[in-house]
C-alpha cells in the first residue's frame, strides 16, 4: 500500500513539473517582457546567414492597410445597389472614355470587315464610392467590378468582340478616393468596315469604330473623351498588322443617333382566339387590343451618345501591279507584235491572236477572286476590260488583213494565164542553151522547170529588158521563149492596215495609260491631303 502511494506522488511531482517547465516563454526582454517566437522567424534562417534571433521584425503597416481597406470596401458595398446608375435622379453620369491600339488588322475585303485589339478604358464618378483612408488611390481585383455599377458600352458595328481572359481576365479597376473609379480592359474587336471599291486598287476606306450605352439615352449617361479629339485615341508604333494597306491616320468624332421603336409592335390578333389568350383578355382590356404592342428587351426610344474613331486606309498597289497590271500591259504589246509579221504567217498570227485573247480572259477572272462580288466596275476592271478590248481589236484586225489578202490572190491569178497567152505574139530573142541556162544578149539566166507553167511568176524587175536587135546564136529553128514578166503584187507585201496598226495601236495604248495613271494618282494625292486637314 504504501508503495502504491509513493509512486503516485512521484507521478504526481513529475506531472507538475512538466506543465511548469511548458509554461515557461522561450525569450525574455531585458526588461522582463516574454517574446513568442513566430513562425515567419524560421523564413530566413538560412538566407544570409541569418539565424532566427537576428531576423528583421516584419512591419504591421501593411497588415494595418489591408485590415483598414478591407472594412473600408465592406463599408462601401454595404448596401450598394450596382443596378442603380451614380447620381440616378439627380445628375447625368459622364463616361469619360479612351482608346489604345496594340494591333490593327488584318483587314478582309471579301467580308469588308476589319481586326483590332485594343485597351478600352473608362473613368466615371460615383459618389456612393467616397473613402478617407491612408492611400488616396485604391488597386482592386476585377472580382470587384461585378459588384459595382459599369457603363453597359457596346459597339455598334462590332461583329465579334472578345475580352482576354488567360491568365486571368485582363481588367484593371482602380478607386480613387473621392469615387472616380478606372476601369480598363482589353479587347478584340472584328467590325465592319463598309467599302466603296470603286477605285480598287488604288482605293483609300474610312473604317469605323462606334461605341456607346446600349441601355442609356443621353439624358442618363453622356459619353466623352478623356483627353479631348486629339489625344484619345493612339496608336502603337509597331502596331500595324496590315499586308496590303497603310494606315494614314485616324479622325475622333461624337455622334448622336435616334432609336426608334415603330417597328417593334407585334401583331399578335392571330392567337387571339386561343383559350388562354380568352382568360387574358377577360381579365385585361390592354391586352384586348387587335395590336399588342411588345418591347422585349428592345432600348427605349430617345438619343443616344455615339463615340467614333474613323481609321483611314490607303491599299498598296505594288501586289496588284505585279499580279495583274504589268501582266495585262505585256499581253497587249504581245498582241502588237502580230502587225509586224507577213500577212500569209496565217498560223502565226492567229496564235498571237488567240493566245492573248485567252491570257485576258484568265488575268480578268483572277483579278476578281479577291474582291466581294460588287455591281459595279472598279478601276481595275476598267484596264482589264481597255487591255482585252486591244487585243481583241488585234484579232479582228487580222482577220481583216487576211480577208482581203485572199481577195487579191484571186485577182492576180486571173493575170497570169493573160500574159502567158502572148508568147507567141512577140518576137522571140534567140538564144543559146548553155547547160541548164540560157543566154540573152550575153545575160545567162536560169531555165524556169515549174510543173504548173499557169501559176508560176516571176517578180518584177528580175530580168532587164530585151534590146530591140536581137543577136541569134543557136540555130534559127529552136528557140526558146523566156516568161514574160507581169506587173502583179508579191505574196510577201505589206498590208496598208498593217502599217496604220502598227503606230495607231501602240500610242492609243500609251495614251490610255497615260490618262488612267494620272487620273488616279491625283485623287490619291487630294485624299491624303484631306485626311491631314482633318
Amino acid at each position: 500500500m504504501k508503495m502504491i502511494i509513493k509512486r503516485m506522488s512521484y507521478f504526481y511531482m513529475t506531472s507538475f513539473w512538466l506543465l511548469f517547465l511548458i509554461n515557461i516563454p522561450p525569450e525574455t526582454t531585458g526588461q522582463g517582457e516574454s517574446r513568442r517566437q513566430e513562425p515567419g522567424d524560421f523564413v530566413k534562417q538560412d538566407i544570409g546567414g541569418l539565424s532566427p534571433k537576428h531576423a528583421p521584425d516584419i512591419p504591421d503597416d501593411s497588415t494595418e492597410n489591408i485590415t483598414i481597406f478591407t472594412r473600408i470596401l465592406d463599408r462601401l458595398l454595404d448596401g450598394y445597389d450596382n443596378r442603380l446608375r451614380p447620381g440616378l435622379g439627380d445628375a447625368v453620369t459622364e463616361v469619360k472614355t479612351d482608346i489604345y491600339v496594340t494591333s490593327f488588322g488584318p483587314v478582309s475585303d471579301t467580308d469588308m470587315e476589319y481586326t483590332i485589339d485594343v485597351f478600352f478604358r473608362q473613368t466615371w464618378h460615383d459618389e456612393r464610392l467616397k473613402f478617407d483612408g491612408p492611400m488616396k488611390v485604391l488597386p482592386l481585383n476585377n472580382l470587384l467590378a461585378s459588384k459595382i455599377w459599369t457603363p453597359d458600352t457596346f459597339f455598334h458595328n462590332g461583329k465579334k468582340s472578345v475580352a482576354h481572359n488567360m491568365t486571368t481576365p485582363n481588367k484593371l479597376l482602380r478607386l480613387i478616393d473621392n469615387g472616380t473609379l478606372l476601369y480598363t480592359m482589353r479587347l478584340t474587336i472584328h467590325a465592319e468596315c463598309p467599302m466603296h471599291l470603286e477605285d480598287f486598287p488604288m482605293d483609300v476606306h474610312a473604317c469605323p469604330l462606334k461605341f456607346g450605352s446600349y441601355a442609356y439615352t443621353k439624358a442618363e449617361v453622356v459619353y466623352s473623351w478623356t483627353l479631348g479629339k486629339n489625344k484619345s485615341v493612339e496608336v502603337a508604333q509597331d502596331g500595324s498588322r496590315l499586308n496590303q494597306y497603310d494606315l494614314l491616320g485616324h479622325v475622333v468624332g461624337t455622334d448622336i443617333i435616334r432609336s426608334s421603336t415603330e417597328d417593334l409592335s407585334i401583331d399578335v390578333s392571330g392567337v387571339l382566339k386561343s383559350p388562354t389568350m380568352i382568360v387574358l383578355m377577360s381579365i385585361s382590356p390592354l391586352i384586348s387590343s387587335r395590336r399588342y404592342f411588345m418591347h422585349l428587351g428592345a432600348p427605349a426610344l430617345g438619343e443616344y451618345v455615339v463615340m467614333t474613331t474613323h481609321f483611314h486606309l490607303k491599299r498598296k498597289i505594288g501586289y496588284f501591279v505585279i499580279q495583274t497590271y504589268l501582266p495585262c500591259i505585256m499581253t497587249v504589246i504581245l498582241s502588237q507584235v502580230s502587225f509586224w509579221l507577213n500577212r500569209e504567217s496565217v498560223p502565226a498570227r492567229t496564235v498571237f491572236g488567240v493566245t492573248t485573247v485567252l491570257t485576258m480572259t484568265t488575268l480578268s477572272i483572277s483579278a476578281r477572286n479577291s474582291l466581294p462580288k460588287v455591281a459595279y466596275a472598279t478601276a481595275m476592271d476598267w484596264f482589264i476590260a481597255v487591255c482585252y478590248a486591244f487585243v481583241f481589236s488585234a484579232l479582228i484586225e487580222f482577220a481583216t488583213v487576211n480577208y482581203f489578202t485572199k481577195r487579191s490572190w484571186a485577182w492576180e491569178g486571173k493575170k497570169v494565164p493573160e500574159a502567158l497567152e502572148m508568147k507567141k505574139k512577140t518576137p522571140a530573142a534567140p538564144t543559146k542553151k548553155i547547160g541548164t541556162t540560157f543566154n540573152i544578149v550575153g545575160t545567162t539566166y536560169p531555165i524556169n522547170l515549174a510543173k504548173d507553167t499557169e501559176f508560176s511568176t516571176i517578180p518584177q524587175g528580175a530580168a532587164p529588158s530585151a534590146p530591140s536587135t536581137p543577136t541569134t546564136i543557136a540555130s534559127p529553128k529552136t528557140t526558146y521563149v523566156p516568161d514574160i514578166p507581169t506587173e502583179t503584187k508579191t505574196y510577201n507585201s505589206v498590208s496598208k492596215v498593217d502599217k496604220i496598226s502598227r503606230i495607231v495601236f501602240p500610242v492609243l495604248f500609251a495614251i490610255f495609260n497615260l490618262v488612267y495613271w494620272a487620273t488616279y494618282v491625283n485623287r490619291e494625292s487630294a485624299i491624303k491631303g484631306m485626311i491631314r486637314k482633318q
